[in-house]
């Protein structure tokens, strides 16, 4: 049974979420989280490093003096790799690094980085987080007084909600994401999780829809 304190946006504690870590995941398989990990970051690389092989580089094939008589060692054309200017012996090429692991991989890797996160009491749980107009002023308030400000944190809410993402935005470490988004590449990233009750719901399926 996993117990966590619910707090206001002020840092009060307001109630208590109680729920069983098999709601979130049976357990957590180290291996697969940095299998996950690692197949995001590789999808990150751009892979579009190039340079130029001997056949790529403009200039003459031709030889550029005679064989023998003059006193130098023998040379062939310009491009040659072993001349300044010429083409790379191993010339680079545009890579797609990208690939994908199964889609339940995925998935389950996600809600056992977040499980991890309540067993590390790394994740914050706030009642609400509703705000009329972006204000980040607001949310450097509410995570000051959740005791956040100096920490990376991913702030969750249930849906996609445009205010908050643009109140939050401009915050150094801060990372908005609703409950449908999260991966486990995003959850591990951030050093503390906040998460809103409603969200929390979200993802442990109290909630119809």
């Amino acid at each position: 049974m996993i117990s966590v304190a619910i707090q206001d946006k002020a840092g009060k504690e307001v109630g208590k979420y109680e729920f069983e870590s098999t709601e979130l995941a049976n357990g957590i398989n180290r291996q697969l989280l940095h299998d996950v990990v690692v197949m995001y970051e590789a999808n990150k690389r751009i892979g579009s490093s190039k340079t130029k092989s001997r056949g790529m580089v403009v200039g003459s094939t031709k030889k550029l003096y005679r064989q023998k008589g003059t006193g130098r060692a023998r040379a062939g054309a310009a491009r040659t790799p072993v001349r300044r200017g010429g083409g790379h012996t191993f010339a680079k090429t545009p890579k797609d690094w990208s690939y994908r692991l199964p889609k339940k991989a995925v998935k389950l890797a996600t809600r056992m980085a977040i499980l991890s996160k309540f067993e590390d009491e790394q994740v914050t749980l706030i009642d609400e987080l509703a705000l009329q107009v972006p204000k980040t002023k607001e949310v450097v308030g509410v995570l000051k007084a959740l005791g956040l400000s100096s920490t990376s944190c991913l702030l969750t809410v249930e849906g996609h909600d445009p205010v908050v993402w643009k109140s939050a935005r401009n915050i150094a470490g801060v990372q908005v994401s609703p409950a449908s988004d999260l991966n486990a590449y995003d959850v591990l990233h951030q050093r503390q999780m906040v998460l809103t009750k409603s969200a929390l719901d979200r993802l442990l399926g109290r909630v119809e829809g």
